[in-house]
């Protein structure tokens, strides 16, 4: 699978309407065939920074990119935030989540 680790630093104002904002986005990746997971977290140690995860079967990232909602999506981003994105975009083994086999819970 293909993982993506993407950290977007949003501006101050827009910041708890950011998930709003990115709805449409969302919900049109998750849709997409091939697409595993697709989920933001905001940052507990930067107020204005959202992490997005999200995983593709790995011939299904490329389709996500050349879409018309990807396109979309990122212009409507793209007033909202401070920066240019910082990612990490991985080829690793397997589908999905693992459990942790440093910490079981009985």
């Amino acid at each position: 699978m293909i993982l993506i680790v993407v950290k977007f630093r949003v501006k101050p104002e827009v910041g708890d309407g950011f998930l709003d904002a990115v709805a449409d986005f969302t919900a049109a990746t998750r849709a997409e065939p091939g697409n595993l997971w697709f989920e933001w977290s905001r940052s507990v140690e930067r107020e204005n920074e959202f992490v997005l995860i999200e995983a593709f079967k790995d011939d299904a990232a490329e389709a996500h990119v050349n879409s018309d909602h990807f396109r979309d999506g990122l212009a409507a981003m793209k007033p909202l935030l401070t920066e240019t994105p910082l990612i990490v975009s991985r080829l690793v083994e397997g589908e999905g989540w693992d459990r942790m086999g440093e910490l079981t819970i009985d």
